[in-house]
């Protein structure tokens, strides 16, 4: 069985905010209807790549207009963050939504971020290891004590806890397979992007660093994302992937420019949709096509979770729900 999720970047499409919001609203409801596991959602600031700074709001809004899906953050960037209010946040949040929070934790993908909110970049690694620690340590504590290099706290009186225990689950970017180490024995499910090869080594050592654990439970997710259109015909997709890439991939190195830093994601997001499709990172095309392409896919990378990019750039409202219905309808059922 392959799952799948959405990842929203939920970028600008250059509609006013309010207007993007309330559509990505709508679609949400959408997705789950159409038979998707989950929802992820980015974390970016002082660009145009990620209109949901707060994903925590922005989650609260979507839960009470969904029932079954799972939604989270993929990632909070936790450097970014007072650790024990995040937590806090995470507690409501599962409450709130019945138990469907995931966790997304990271140190963020774009240190160039770091730098706008006052947090030195070359700190950042070290400050989302120790404030993923505070987490974990409130999660499984009554009372916290901790005394690191960044956060200190004495005598926090943990009153909340989340109604998933020990805690939701945990969503990691692995970027090679030396992470699965650390992210097998804590059940940890990761995702990562780019080239095929690169997820099927995060998958088999996955696999078998889950059997050397003698774990009788199913894998956490090995996930790995994509972007997909579909459409009635595989000409229609095209046209619709391509004239909407170019704004998200615009987004998407827009602070390294603003930065006049080189772009260092440039073999895995080209600057034109038909590289992208040329190079094996996304599909458009009708639902056979798409079909054909996730099935490949799987082969390939030995995944048991595809995170597809359905709604990027200026894409239109309507284009976006038909793609939606269609891989819910079509495409979805093939590999229940």
């Amino acid at each position: 069985m392959l799952n799948f999720a959405i990842f929203d970047h939920l970028d600008s499409s250059g509609a006013p905010l309010g207007e993007l919001l309330d559509q990505r609203l709508r679609l949400i409801d959408l997705i789950e209807r159409c038979g998707f596991a989950a929802y992820h959602l980015a974390e970016h600031h002082s660009t145009p790549l990620g209109m949901a700074s707060s994903p925590s709001v922005f989650l609260s809004a979507a839960i009470q207009r969904t029932s079954k899906i799972r939604l989270g953050p993929l990632v909070y960037v936790l450097p970014l963050y007072h650790p024990l209010r995040l937590y806090e946040e995470i507690c409501m949040l599962d409450h709130l939504s019945n138990g469907r929070l995931t966790v997304g934790v990271g140190r963020g993908g774009a240190l160039l971020e770091h730098q706008r909110y006052g947090i030195d970049p070359t700190l950042a690694p070290a400050m989302y290891h120790e404030a993923f620690a505070v987490l974990m340590r409130a999660f499984e504590s009554e009372v916290l004590d901790f005394e690191g290099k960044f956060y200190r706290y004495k005598d926090y009186v943990v009153q909340a806890k989340p109604l998933q225990r020990p805690h939701p689950p945990i969503w990691y970017g692995a970027p090679n397979a030396e992470a699965i180490a650390w992210a097998a024995p804590n059940g940890i499910n990761v995702v990562s992007l780019g080239p095929a090869e690169r997820a099927r080594a995060i998958s088999e050592r996955y696999r078998q660093e889950w059997k050397t654990l003698g774990r009788d439970g199913a894998l956490p997710g090995i996930g790995i994302t994509r972007h997909v259109v579909v459409a009635d015909t595989d000409a229609e997709a095209q046209r619709i992937a391509q004239a909407a890439y170019p704004h998200w991939r615009n987004a998407m190195d827009y602070i390294w420019r603003r930065s006049g830093v080189a772009f260092t994601l440039t073999e895995i997001y080209p600057t034109d949709f038909a590289a992208l499709q040329q190079i094996g990172h996304g599909i458009a095309g009708a639902p056979s096509t798409v079909r054909d392409y996730i099935a490949r896919l799987q082969d390939e990378t030995g995944v048991n979770t595809v995170l597809c990019q359905m709604v990027f750039g200026d894409m239109s409202f309507s284009d976006a729900s038909h793609s939606i219905e269609l891989f819910g309808n079509e495409v979805i059922p093939a590999f229940a």
